[in-house]
C-alpha cells in the first residue's frame, strides 16, 4: 500500500467518523447541554444516593427543567444502554464525549 492509498483510508475514515457523529447529534431528543447537565446531575446526585436500578434521579431532573418529552427521553436513553441511571452516566455519557 502506497502513500497515497494510505491517506484516502485515513480521509475515508474520518469522514465517516464525522457522519455518525453529525447522525448521533441529530438523534438527540434533547439539547446537548442539557444532556450535559444531566450528566453532571446524575454524578453528584449517584455518589450521594446510589443507583436504585431505575431511572428516578433522571426523571427527576428532566422535571425539574421543565422536559415535556420524558418518555421520548428514556426511551432514546435505553435504545443507547441507558437502562437505569448508573447505567445512563457510564453508557450514554461516553458517547458525547466523541
Amino acid at each position: 500500500m502506497d502513500k497515497n492509498e494510505k491517506e484516502r483510508r485515513r480521509q475515508i475514515r474520518n469522514e465517516l467518523r464525522k457522519k455518525q457523529q453529525n447522525e448521533f447529534e441529530k438523534s438527540l431528543p434533547l439539547n446537548r447541554i442539557l444532556f450535559e447537565n444531566l450528566f453532571d446531575d446524575l454524578d453528584n446526585q449517584l455518589e450521594k444516593f446510589g443507583c436504585d436500578d431505575t431511572n428516578k434521579l433522571t426523571i427527576e431532573f428532566l422535571e425539574k427543567n421543565n422536559i415535556m418529552n420524558i418518555e421520548n427521553i428514556l426511551s432514546w436513553l435505553s435504545e443507547n444502554g441507558g437502562y437505569c441511571d448508573c447505567e445512563i452516566l457510564t453508557n450514554v455519557e461516553e458517547k458525547f464525549e466523541n
